[in-house]
């Protein structure tokens, strides 16, 4: 019991800090979100406003560009630790890195999924999504944007070090979010099909389940990868 008690006290430490992080840098949290509306704006200028020609396109587009969106704020997770050095200095507090990873990862996803979560049904909206679609979207973007945290901080972590890592970190991080691409427009499109959708929700929670368990441990080596490089 001693031993538990400093640790939640370390971890709620953390917590604070992180919230307090991400509402110093409101530009860089609110740069996805403004990506994400924009590109749903000019799509429907670019293509064509008609309601026929949106509503197949809707799933796939709003998901690709939450994606896209989540991808563009990866950068910042462990950017401003490790130029400040308190990165380091996690590693070497003896404290769990596993717990302070998932810390990290909450904030960043009540920052960027949960937000661009929200705004779905706005933007399903503007695509004339039809209505059998929205509880769909929002559930399965609900899901999977945790997914895209959890994977993305993977990528964060080996490029941490690295000045220019965008790109890098594209290319890692991609492939392993076309999975959870996949299965979150297909529980959309069969939704509007008609279809159960009990199948693709349950490989997302698969995925998700998966990905809480061991996206800290890859983050963590990676970060100790990335600190003794």
């Amino acid at each position: 019991m001693s031993d538990i008690a400093p640790q939640s006290h370390v971890l709620s430490a953390s917590l604070r800090r992180e919230f307090v992080l991400a509402f110093r840098n409101r530009g860089e949290v609110a740069n996805p979100l403004i990506f994400f509306f924009c590109i749903i704006i000019f799509v429907p200028l670019g293509i064509s406003p008609e309601g026929k020609v949106l509503a197949p396109l809707a799933p796939g587009m709003i998901w690709i560009v939450a994606l896209l969106a989540t991808l563009l704020s990866l950068d910042r997770l462990f950017r401003s630790d490790w130029e400040d050095g308190s990165l380091e200095q996690m590693l070497l507090s003896g404290q769990s890195l596993y717990l302070i990873v998932i810390n990290k990862v909450f904030v960043h996803w009540l920052t960027t999924g949960l937000p661009l979560t929200a705004l779905s049904p706005f933007l399903g909206v503007m695509m004339s999504l039809p209505a059998e679609g929205y509880l769909p979207l929002v559930s399965s973007l609900f899901l999977g944007t945790c997914c895209l945290s959890l994977i993305g901080a993977i990528g964060a972590a080996l490029t941490v070090a690295l000045r220019r890592g965008g790109l890098l970190l594209s290319l890692i991080i991609m492939p392993l979010y076309v999975p959870v691409l996949i299965f979150g427009t297909a529980a959309v499109r069969s939704a509007i099909d008609g279809y159960s959708v009990s199948g693709q929700f349950a490989v997302l929670g698969a995925m998700l389940t998966a990905a809480l368990v061991l996206a800290p441990l890859a983050v963590s080596g990676a970060l100790r990868i990335s600190v003794d490089s």
